[in-house]
């Protein structure tokens, strides 16, 4: 079985226990988990997507009424980086816990704060209520936002990962992955039809809250569907594992999920940075920023663009689990890479399409944007995932995840509007993501293949101080 050569076991210490992997649970079951794990993600991005559309449409008048437009949008986009900026504290409390207590238990709780806090925006008063206490308010809700989220990401692909099918964990675990789209598309949706149907007076009136409300309907639905699935079965084994390990050492306990990833896992966690440079950097200029590029430099309607996104999330839903499939097949490498590069190339066309202000050239844009996007979110889950080893896969996956949206998809639609106010171009915004994907392309290329890996492999142990055992290298392909 493969195993991590820097990490060594010595036969005393494996406890013999048959592989989850040995027998993929029944097709029923594993639908039910990937259901769970999707309906959970969509909820949880539609959330976290609702408030970005908001924030290019209407927060800069709510909530910063006071500001020049141009620099209201600039303030609506940093409380969406926010957000972001709570994402790797969430990645550290609820991969720990995540890593000792369970995926389970901790994805329902990040349902629970997601939900509630974008349930309680929608009754947030404006500035012309509340003055300064308003965008106040507004921050610190988006804080919980992004702190559910950081711990969701994780959770929600792990849960999939270690139950699915080894040979198919690529497709299996993209599902999750199609929550993002699949939350965009409602969230964009519902902000579609409100601005179809209502006024702009009344969409800015009372409106805009109407899709943040609906998502305590949402949470109740995915609570209901999440609680009725099991612990992972990979995760249970490793438990099993610690807890003799923890025995046959007189009670020494295992040390922290953090310090191990940090220990054993530091080139992973990097190159998981790396790899999601352009991955997020490309789709929140692609679907945030293009909200606010299409309506001022393109004279486009509000409708028309959230029509644009809308078409193309829809695309995007569609093409991930073929990506993640393909990953199956070729490798989590080759599907990634062919993405990164494939970004980098668009955006020059991506940008001059929109400068036409058609909408079929619009729609063109941003969904070739997306597929090339979707061949590296799509295999990310499987990727990550395999990165790391059990008691520390959930810290791993969502630190390296997440500590990467910081550079990333915080600041992408900030740095994108601030070049555009500046430059009056799209041309540095097309440079700037550029960059991001010879980043990614740099770290995915000096990446080892993972397709192979064995979830089910322990490689996670923290022996006392021995030689390696002959088998610590081997590998399974």
């Amino acid at each position: 079985m493969w195993r991590h050569a820097n990490v060594p076991v010595t036969p005393q210490e494996v406890v013999p226990m048959s592989s989850p992997a040995a027998a993929p649970p029944a097709p029923a079951s594993l639908k039910r988990i990937v259901a769970a794990s999707l309906i959970g993600t969509t909820i949880e991005w539609y959330d976290f997507f609702l408030y970005g559309s908001a924030a290019a449409l209407v927060f800069n008048k709510l909530f910063f009424p006071d500001s020049d437009p141009l620099v209201g949008t600039l303030l609506s986009f940093l409380t969406y980086a926010v957000g972001f900026a709570a994402r790797p504290l969430g990645a550290l409390v609820f991969g720990h816990y995540g890593d000792r207590l369970g995926r389970k238990k901790l994805l329902v709780l990040s349902l629970l704060l997601m939900g509630g806090a974008t349930f309680a925006i929608g009754l947030l008063p404006t500035h012309a209520t509340v003055g300064a206490a308003a965008p106040v308010l507004l921050t610190v809700l988006r804080l919980v936002q992004g702190f559910a989220l950081g711990g969701e990401w994780g959770g929600a692909v792990l849960l999939v990962s270690e139950h699915g099918d080894a040979r198919r964990r690529g497709f299996w675990a993209s599902w999750p992955q199609t929550g993002a789209p699949a939350g965009q598309l409602l969230a964009t949706g519902v902000l579609s039809l409100l601005t179809a149907v209502l006024s702009d007076a009344a969409f800015g009136s009372w409106g805009w809250r109407i899709p943040f409300l609906l998502s305590g309907v949402l949470v109740v639905v995915g609570l209901w569907i999440r609680l009725s699935v099991d612990e992972s079965p990979v995760f249970k084994q490793a438990l099993a594992q610690a807890e003799a390990r923890k025995a046959g050492r007189d009670g020494v306990a295992e040390k922290l999920p953090l310090v191990s990833v940090l220990r054993h896992h530091w080139r992973d966690v990097l190159i998981a940075m790396g790899a999601r440079m352009a991955e997020n950097i490309s789709y929140y200029v692609i679907t945030a920023f293009i909200l606010v590029y299409a309506t001022t430099s393109a004279g486009v309607s509000k409708q028309t663009a959230l029509n644009s996104v809308l078409i193309a999330s829809a695309v995007h839903f569609a093409v991930i689990p073929a990506w993640g499939a393909l990953s199956d097949r070729v490798g989590r490498r080759p599907v990634y890479l062919l993405g990164a590069v494939g970004v980098g190339l668009w955006m020059f066309p991506f940008f001059s399409l929109v400068d036409t202000g058609g909408f079929g050239n619009l729609v063109l844009a941003v969904t070739v944007g997306l597929v090339l996007h979707g061949a590296m979110y799509a295999p990310q889950a499987a990727f990550f995932s395999e990165m790391f080893a059990t008691r520390m896969r959930y810290s791993g996956a969502s630190i390296g995840a997440q500590f990467a949206s910081v550079a990333a998809g915080a600041p992408a639609p900030l740095i994108a509007t601030a070049l555009l106010s500046d430059y009056d171009s799209s041309t540095p915004i097309a440079l700037y993501v550029i960059a991001a994907a010879v980043l990614t392309v740099v770290a995915v290329g000096v990446a080892k293949e993972t397709r192979h890996r064995d979830l089910a492999d322990e490689p996670d142990a923290e022996p006392e101080p021995a030689a390696p055992s002959p088998a610590a290298d081997a590998r399974t392909v």
